[in-house]
């Protein structure tokens, strides 16, 4: 896909009233909007759809994976809490689009993706518009051991549980948001790390993710 870097008056205009929506959703982290606000979500569309890319909804990007629902992005991001500076795992790059976010809180992101074509897109495409996260081709579930531990976990696709090796891979006082259920519909859970075999959890909404897939996985 040929991109065409171009972000005029109308899709700016297009984010802003986006943000509108997420904050009367209940989005209230401010660096969480201002981050969606910033990040032109129609770079990661087809030229075909732009029309698509600021409405509140999740898209097909090929390979059986989507580009998540903007609420669904802030929602994750704004549990992580992110401080600038902190190591995050991303678990399911996809469109890179979630990457983004995170890197505009000012997150050092490590994200893996294990369907290659999506990989090899996303390697191309985010350093082009400015973003240089430290990418990855594998088993997202297994996580990125060598380069543990990280601060914050963010998992992007449904888990049947959480991951040991994921929990392992956390620093103490770190934070895994995951959601976990069945392959329909799942819970977001949030994991806090108290201590080295101590572990908070709380249970939140419900959402629905493309499944996690891999040996920790489904």
């Amino acid at each position: 896909m040929a991109y065409k870097f171009v972000d005029n008056y109308r899709e700016k205009g297009a984010r802003k009233k986006l943000v509108e929506l997420l904050r009367e959703r209940g989005i209230s982290d401010e660096k969480v909007l201002k981050a969606i606000g910033k990040v032109p979500r129609h770079f990661f569309f087809d030229e075909t759809f732009w029309s698509q890319a600021y409405k509140d909804i999740a898209f097909p990007i090929g390979e059986g994976q989507t580009i998540s629902q903007p609420y669904t992005v802030a929602y994750q991001t704004e549990l992580l809490h992110i401080q600038k500076g902190d190591k995050v795992l991303e678990i399911g790059t996809g469109s890179g689009y979630q990457t983004c976010i995170l890197m505009e809180l000012g997150a050092d992101v490590y994200t893996i993706e294990r369907q290659e074509n999506l990989y090899n897109h996303t390697i191309k495409v985010l350093p082009g518009m400015g973003y240089h996260a430290n990418f990855f081709l594998g088993d997202g579930s297994k996580g990125i051991a060598a380069h543990a531990p990280y601060s914050k976990i963010i998992v992007t696709a449904g888990a049947p549980f959480v991951p040991e090796l994921l929990l392992k891979q956390l620093k103490i006082g770190g934070i895994l948001v995951i959601p976990v259920g069945d392959e329909k519909t799942q819970k977001m859970l949030t994991v806090i790390r108290v201590s080295e075999n101590d572990f908070e959890k709380i249970e939140l909404d419900t959402f629905r993710f493309v499944p996690l897939v891999g040996d920790q996985a489904w």
